[in-house]
């Protein structure tokens, strides 16, 4: 039992980190390389304010989500919607887009390694978890916490797409995005929403992560990144269900992993169930095949 609580505490802190990127890459066709960066540009903001400041854990969870909203709204209003605009096609524009989230990423974590010394860094909130043991299962208020705030998220961000206005709309952009802004639907505004969304999450996962560790270092967001691509591929790219199912597979085979002492191979799971997924089921578990008008 301890061990799938442990799964379930990793996948949620992934789902975290994937729903923002899941979110702008199944509707507005924006795969965020950057997105890892805004998870550790977060933390370090609040990192540097608590050294001057203690703050309530509320607090400090609103300020990094805050932060991850505001960066990624920069990131999409100077660089990627310039993109977007100067794209000649689609299959262009998206590769100029993971290009440019490259490039933009190694600004906050130049920062990062500088401000840090390249050393981990963490924040004091005055928040001390409780440690409980139910039926010889331990676990703190901040695990409580972390699933909690997942399973919470995951489910109502899949429930606004699938029966608010305003996540119709962005599921038909997702679909056809010609079409859907002959409709009258306001790209642009939807699109500056989602990345704030998504760097929101970005901001709130790093919080959380570094509540569970104790701190995090500038390289952090790297691995996590291809993580959330490979909970993206499993999951089917539009599907939010997908991803935070994707999420758990992924932690409960990365923990069966460990269990069964063969940790050095957990980062290779993700690499795996991507190429597995991609050769079998390319569209994910829960995605749909494209269709092609001729």
């Amino acid at each position: 039992m301890q061990e799938i609580l442990n799964a379930a505490t990793l996948g949620s802190v992934y789902l975290l980190f994937a729903l923002g990127m899941a979110l702008a890459w199944g509707t507005i066709g924006i795969l965020n390389f950057a997105h890892g960066a805004t998870f550790v540009f977060s933390v370090l903001v609040v990192h540097m304010i608590t050294k001057a400041s203690e703050l309530p854990l509320p607090v400090v969870l609103i300020v990094a989500v805050v932060i991850g909203a505001a960066l990624s709204l920069a990131t999409q209003l100077l660089v990627f919607q310039k993109v977007v605009e100067a794209g000649a096609d689609r299959r262009t524009t998206e590769l100029r887009i993971i290009i440019a989230g490259i490039g933009v990423s190694a600004i906050p974590i130049a920062i990062a390694q500088r401000v840090s010394g390249a050393s981990p860094f963490g924040f004091d909130t005055g928040y001390e978890p409780s440690l409980y043991a139910v039926g010889g299962v331990r676990f703190t208020t901040t695990t409580v916490i972390i699933l909690v705030a997942a399973v919470g998220i995951g489910v109502g961000l899949t429930a606004w797409l699938k029966k608010s206005r305003q996540g119709l709309a962005l599921r038909a952009i997702g679909v056809d995005q010609e079409i859907s802004e002959g409709m009258g639907v306001n790209r642009g505004a939807l699109a500056l929403g989602t990345m704030a969304v998504a760097g929101g999450l970005a901001g709130l996962a790093g919080a959380l992560l570094t509540l569970q560790l104790g701190a995090i270092s500038p390289d952090s967001g790297d691995p996590l990144l291809i993580k959330a691509f490979a909970i993206i591929v499993l999951g089917g790219l539009g599907s939010m269900g997908g991803a935070v199912l994707g999420a758990y597979i992924l932690a409960a085979s990365e923990t069966l992993m460990i269990h069964f002492e063969f940790g050095t191979w957990v980062d290779g799971v993700s690499f795996g169930l991507i190429f597995l997924v991609l050769l079998f089921r390319p569209q994910g578990i829960f995605g749909t095949k494209e269709v092609r008008r001729t």
